[in-house]
């Protein structure tokens, strides 16, 4: 990371120093806004939010190694205070982006943000030193403090631009403006918020729209196979580059898409030749977001086959996402607990049935958030999924509507012996998933973030019970 000094932060955020005898005292660390996450010798940066207020944790930031804050108000330590920490914050990513020759790739979509910012980190760091997005980091706050970790030696700054309403995205690309912009798809996530999937598409190609024109370097990386994303072509001066199928009219390609026990093979076309890519990351799904980081790759200078082999090799990163855990009685978990939409609902189910193969399926189903007033239906569809996948067992978590109309139409589809549980919330669930799994299952745990699943797939993946728990 660059080196900052408490009067280098103060002049750029328009702060004013306090309680900071020596205004040359450097932050060397790392910074954060979480005070369990500070670095030794880093900055505390105390956001006052809707549940938490950050300055009443800059005690335990300093336990961590915390040296100075940057605060709406005194507290106790070093500081640089400023009327709005997050516009301050901004500003001073601004100011960093000045001290370091990194190039910014940007990428947004409705699903597959995280996983495509960690697969293209892998394979970027074979072409140059890459700062990337930790975890979805990916809002006013995260990127900021993402930028903060770049240093004179950067080659690429990687960051996830994530939106939830119109002009997020547009804010974001301000504060860190992109040399390559990446746009996945547009689904069904937040879609209770945006008011339809127009209302996402407009807000996804403001990333777009921010770009610099060809003449300047600028390239938008789109979707070939996602008509809204692939019309998001019009809405930018950038070079515009396509990714798509084998069927797609597009510049990078996947051919011969095959999926084998749940992970992706296929030959990965350019316009400089072809080359194979087994991906070891889990679902069908993983080939778009692949060709995605394909394309970027290649727009950027990356041979072929290097890109190839750096997918080949990339492993998963952040946790909740497709992350297979086996147990010591031989079961498999597959926590895919971080969040939920239709699409990655799907994903997620077509996934376990891959992954399985013979052995029984177990999926662990809760509620699809902010789908507006498409949910009862999307959870409808879920439930005939479930079904035509020929899952063994299906537990579903919550007495929502919702929840209650993706079992009846489970119910109502199967004419397997499909076998259908309940739990009304996550305390009752591990009982009863300690009952019903059996040594040799393969159980998928899905859900909004909120529905809190992600604790219980961690607490499962470590509880074996005793004699094997399972109801024969």
């Amino acid at each position: 990371m660059i080196t900052l000094t408490l009067a280098e932060i103060a002049d750029a955020t328009g702060g004013t120093l306090h309680n900071a005898p020596d205004p040359w005292m450097q932050v060397t660390g790392r910074s954060a806004s979480d005070s369990r996450e500070v670095g030794p010798g880093g900055m505390f940066v105390a956001v006052a939010g809707a549940r938490v207020d950050g300055h009443d944790f800059v005690d335990q930031a300093v336990a961590t190694g915390a040296t100075c804050a940057l605060a709406t108000r005194p507290v106790g330590v070093p500081a640089v205070l400023v009327p709005d920490v997050t516009a301050a914050l901004g500003r001073l990513a601004q100011h960093v982006l000045t001290r370091t020759g990194a190039r910014i790739i940007a990428l947004t979509g409705s699903v597959g943000k995280t996983s495509t910012k960690d697969l293209l980190a892998q394979v970027l760091s074979r072409h140059g030193e890459t700062v990337a997005t930790p975890r979805s980091f990916n809002t006013e706050i995260g990127l900021p403090l993402t930028v903060l970790r770049a240093a004179e030696s950067t080659r690429y700054l990687v960051l996830e631009m994530g939106a939830r309403h119109q002009g997020d995205i547009a804010y974001l690309a301000s504060l860190t403006p992109p040399l390559v912009g990446i746009v996945l798809n547009v689904g069904s996530a937040h879609v209770g918020e945006f008011g339809g999937r127009d209302a996402i598409a407009a807000a996804k190609g403001e990333l777009v729209e921010s770009l610099p024109s060809a003449a300047e370097g600028g390239v938008a990386v789109l979707n070939a196979d996602d008509e809204l994303v692939a019309a998001m072509a019009a809405r930018t001066s950038a070079a515009v580059v396509t990714y798509g199928t084998a069927d797609a009219a597009a510049d990078i390609r996947a051919i011969g898409t095959q999926v084998t026990a749940g992970r992706a093979s296929f030959v990965l076309d350019t316009p400089d030749g072809r080359a194979p890519v087994l991906l070891r990351l889990l679902g069908a799904h993983q080939v778009h977001n692949a060709l995605a980081v394909a394309a970027a790759a290649h727009a950027l200078g990356m041979d072929t086959h290097r890109i190839a082999e750096a997918l080949c090799a990339a492993e998963p990163v952040s946790a909740g996402r497709l992350q297979v855990m086996e147990r010591a009685d031989g079961v498999t978990i597959i926590n895919d607990a971080f969040n939920a939409n239709t699409e990655s609902m799907r994903a997620g189910l077509e996934t376990l049935s891959s992954l399985a193969g013979d052995r029984r399926t177990v999926a662990v189903l809760g509620e699809m958030k902010e789908l507006g007033d498409t949910a009862e239906t999307a959870h409808q569809e879920v439930g005939r999924l479930v079904v035509d996948l020929g899952i063994d067992v299906l537990v579903t978590v919550g007495t929502t509507a919702e929840m209650t109309a993706l079992a009846d139409a489970a119910r109502l589809t199967t004419s397997s012996p499909l076998r259908i549980e309940s739990a009304d919330d996550p305390d009752v669930l591990l009982p009863l998933l300690n009952r019903l799994i059996k040594s040799g299952d393969v159980v998928l745990v899905k859900a909004s973030k909120s529905v809190g699943l992600e604790k219980l797939a961690n607490i499962l993946h470590v509880e074996v019970p005793a004699q094997g728990g399972a109801e024969r």
